[in-house]
C-alpha cells in the first residue's frame, strides 16, 4: 500500500486556500506544461467564480514523494459551516491557513474548534507574508493563543508552522527566508499529518458527500476507515436511523488529480467514490454484507435563520421561467436537501409555500441564485431568525460580529450596530485601520452590510460567526422609510418619473414593464405611497415657452439578490425569475392591503 495523507485545508473568507491548492497542484506536476488552467481551478462552478468566494467543498488528489495526498478544499464563510462539518471527518490533519496581517478571524476560530473537537493534528500555515506592515509572529503567537483558549491538547498545540506566500508561489520555516516553490509545505504535510489509523475487521465507511452523474445516478463518496471494498461486492448500508438495505456496489473510484480513476478495490484510508449504491443519505455507513456495524453520524449545527420560498403569482408569471409550479419547486428544493446538510425544509399551512431553515442570509441566497439560473420563477418572503423557548425564556440566536474599516469611520459602525442592540466587546487598531467585536442579535445582522457600506464608501469588511442563544433582546427598528408602489400596470414611463422623483428614490429603470403593486421605489417618508408612473404627457396643440424641460432622471438603484432580501418588509415578497428581481407587495391591490393589514 502507498502511504496515503488525507488533509483538509481551512481558513477565514480570502486568506488563500483555493490559491494555496493551485499552487501544490502546479507543484505536483497535474497539468501538461502547456495546459493553461487558470487560477481558482477548483472554484469551477460560475457562482463561485462571479462571487470570488468557495462555496462547496471539493477533494483533488496529488502524489508527492511517492506519498498520495488527498486535499480537501473547503469555504470559509460561516454561512456554509455545514460543508466544514461535513467532510472533516475524511481528513487526518487540517492545514490551517492565517493571513499574515489580519491575523486569525472569526472563521478560523470556528473551523479550528470544529477540527480539534475531531481530533485532527494541526498544521499552521502563515500565509500572504508580503503585505505591508504584516507581523508574522505576532500572528504565530495568536494561533497558539487560540488553540489554547479552544481546549487543544498538548501534542495538538505543538504544531509545526510553514510561512509563505501561495500568490507568489513559495514557502518557507522562515518568513523572510524567500524560496522558489512550496515543497516546505508538501514536507510538513508527510512529516506530521498522521498515516490514516487503520483498523482490523469489517468493512466501514461513512458517507461525507454526495456527487450526482446523469449517466450513473448518485455517487457515495467518503473515506474508508477499515476492511477492503472491490468492485461488485455486496454490502449493507445502514441508515441514520440504524435500518439496514442491502446493496451491491457496481463501480469504485478513487481521486487522481481533478479527477477520479476506476479501480478494482480500495484499502482502508482512501478516500473513494462508490456507484451503485441506491438510496443512501449524508451520514449513512456503507458497511459489510453479513454483520453490519455503523459509524458515528455527522453532528451538524442547527440552521439559525429562515425563509418563505413559494410559487411566483405574480401578473408576469410564466414568463421567463420554465419551473413555475409548486410541485416543480418541492422537487427542487428536496433535492437541495440531500447534499445541503446545514438546510432544512418545513411545510407550511399551503401547499404552494414552503419554510427553508439555513445558515443565513447568504447561505440561502445561493440557492435561490443556483435554482433562478436552472430556469425556477419563485417568490421569497423576509428572512426571519429561529426564536427558541428555553427555559420558559423567548430566546434568539447571537452572533460574534467583527467589523474592519478605516479608523475615521469607526465611530459609525459603533453607531449602526448599537442601534440594532449590539454590544461592543473590543476596538484594535491595526496600521491604519480600526478592528471592532461586537456581539449582536442575528436579526441585527440582517440588512447591516448594506448600510455599513454606504457609510464607509465601501470600506468596510464585516465578518460574523453564531455563538450561540440569549435572552430576546427587544424590538430592533426596520427600515425608517416606505416603499413606493405601482397603481398600474404599464410601461414607466420618464415623464412621470422626473416628475415624481422628489417623492424618492427609484428602483426600475424608465420604459420596464411594471404590475399594480409591485414596489418601484423607496419613499422619502416613513409610510407607503401609491404612485402612477404609467401617465403619458399630454399632446395638446397649445404650445408655450419654457415647458419642455428636458426630463432628468436620477439612475436607479439597482438591487443584487441578497440586498433585495435584506430591504424588504415583511408584507412584501421579492420575486426571482431567471431574467430579472422584483420587489412587490403580498397584496396587490391597494384595498386587499388595507383589508388584510399584515
Amino acid at each position: 500500500m502507498e502511504s496515503i495523507r488525507n488533509i483538509a485545508i481551512i481558513a477565514h473568507v480570502d486568506h488563500g486556500k483555493t490559491t494555496l491548492v493551485d499552487k501544490i497542484m502546479y507543484h505536483c506536476q497535474l497539468f501538461r506544461d502547456n495546459e493553461n488552467t487558470g487560477d481558482l481551478i477548483l472554484d469551477n462552478n460560475d457562482l463561485e467564480r462571479e462571487r470570488g468566494i468557495t462555496i462547496t467543498s471539493k477533494n483533488v488528489s496529488v502524489v508527492y514523494k511517492g506519498t498520495k495526498i488527498n486535499i480537501i478544499d473547503t469555504p470559509g464563510h460561516a454561512d456554509f459551516g455545514g460543508e466544514v462539518e461535513r467532510v472533516l471527518n475524511m481528513a487526518d490533519g487540517v492545514c490551517l491557513l492565517v493571513d499574515a496581517f489580519e491575523g486569525p478571524m472569526p472563521q478560523t476560530r470556528f473551523v479550528l474548534q470544529k477540527a480539534l473537537d475531531l481530533g485532527l493534528k494541526p498544521c499552521v500555515v502563515i500565509n500572504k507574508v508580503d503585505k505591508e506592515n504584516c507581523t508574522p509572529e505576532e500572528v504565530h503567537e495568536k494561533v497558539f493563543d487560540l488553540m489554547f483558549e479552544l481546549g487543544a491538547e498538548e501534542w495538538q498545540l505543538d504544531f509545526p508552522t510553514v510561512y509563505g506566500s501561495a500568490k507568489n508561489n513559495w514557502m518557507s520555516d522562515h518568513w523572510e527566508n524567500v524560496t522558489d516553490n512550496v515543497e516546505a509545505l508538501l514536507d510538513m504535510v508527510i512529516e506530521n499529518v498522521p498515516a490514516p489509523k487503520v483498523s482490523e475487521g469489517t468493512p466501514q465507511m461513512l458517507i461525507t458527500s454526495l456527487d450526482f452523474s446523469a449517466f450513473t445516478g448518485r455517487i457515495a463518496i467518503g473515506r474508508l476507515e477499515r476492511g477492503v471494498l472491490k468492485e461488485g461486492m455486496p454490502i449493507s448500508l445502514v441508515k441514520r436511523d440504524g435500518t439496514t438495505t442491502k446493496s451491491r456496489i457496481k463501480e469504485l473510484h478513487t481521486f487522481e488529480g481533478l479527477g477520479r480513476k476506476k479501480v478494482q478495490e480500495v484499502i482502508a484510508g482512501d478516500i473513494c467514490a462508490i456507484i451503485g449504491v441506491e438510496g443512501f443519505e449524508i451520514g449513512d455507513t456503507i458497511a459489510d454484507f453479513e454483520n453490519p456495524e455503523a459509524l458515528k453520524s455527522i453532528a451538524i449545527d442547527e440552521p439559525t435563520m429562515s425563509m418563505l420560498f413559494t410559487i411566483n403569482d405574480s401578473p408576469f408569471f410564466g414568463k421567463e421561467g420554465k419551473f413555475v409550479t409548486s410541485r416543480h419547486i418541492r422537487e427542487r428544493l428536496t433535492k437541495e436537501l440531500e447534499k445541503n446538510l446545514a438546510m432544512k425544509m418545513g411545510e407550511t399551512d399551503s401547499a404552494d409555500k414552503f419554510m427553508v431553515f439555513g445558515r443565513g442570509v447568504l447561505h440561502l441566497s445561493v440557492l435561490i441564485e443556483t435554482m433562478r439560473r436552472e430556469g425556477y420563477e419563485l417568490q421569497i418572503g423576509q428572512p426571519q431568525v429561529i426564536i427558541k423557548e428555553i427555559d420558559g425564556k423567548k430566546c434568539e440566536p447571537i452572533e460574534e460580529l467583527t467589523i474592519d474599516l478605516p479608523e475615521n469611520l469607526s465611530g459609525r459602525a459603533v453607531e449602526f450596530v448599537t442601534m440594532r442592540k449590539g454590544e461592543m466587546l473590543s476596538m484594535e487598531t491595526k496600521g491604519e485601520r480600526m478592528i471592532v467585536k461586537f456581539n449582536i442579535p442575528s436579526r441585527g445582522i440582517i440588512g447591516l452590510r448594506n448600510q455599513l457600506l454606504t457609510a464607509t464608501a465601501g470600506e468596510a469588511i464585516m465578518a460574523h460567526r453564531f455563538i450561540g442563544y440569549e435572552p430576546y433582546k427587544g424590538e430592533i427598528a426596520g427600515r425608517n422609510k416606505g416603499s413606493l408602489i405601482s397603481m398600474e400596470k404599464g410601461k414607466a414611463i420618464p415623464y412621470s418619473i422626473d416628475k415624481l422623483q422628489d417623492r424618492g428614490k427609484f428602483f426600475v429603470e424608465p420604459n420596464t414593464e411594471i404590475y399594480e403593486g409591485q414596489v418601484i421605489g423607496e419613499n422619502s417618508r416613513a409610510d407607503d405611497m401609491c404612485v402612477n408612473v404609467t401617465k403619458e404627457k399630454k399632446q395638446s396643440n397649445v404650445r408655450s415657452s419654457g415647458n419642455d424641460e428636458k426630463a432628468r432622471i436620477i439612475p436607479p438603484i439597482i438591487f443584487s439578490l441578497e440586498e433585495a432580501l435584506e430591504y424588504i418588509q415583511k408584507d412584501e415578497y421579492v420575486e426571482v425569475t431567471p431574467k430579472s428581481i422584483r420587489l412587490r407587495k403580498i397584496y396587490l391591490t391597494e384595498t386587499d392591503r388595507k383589508r388584510f393589514k399584515i
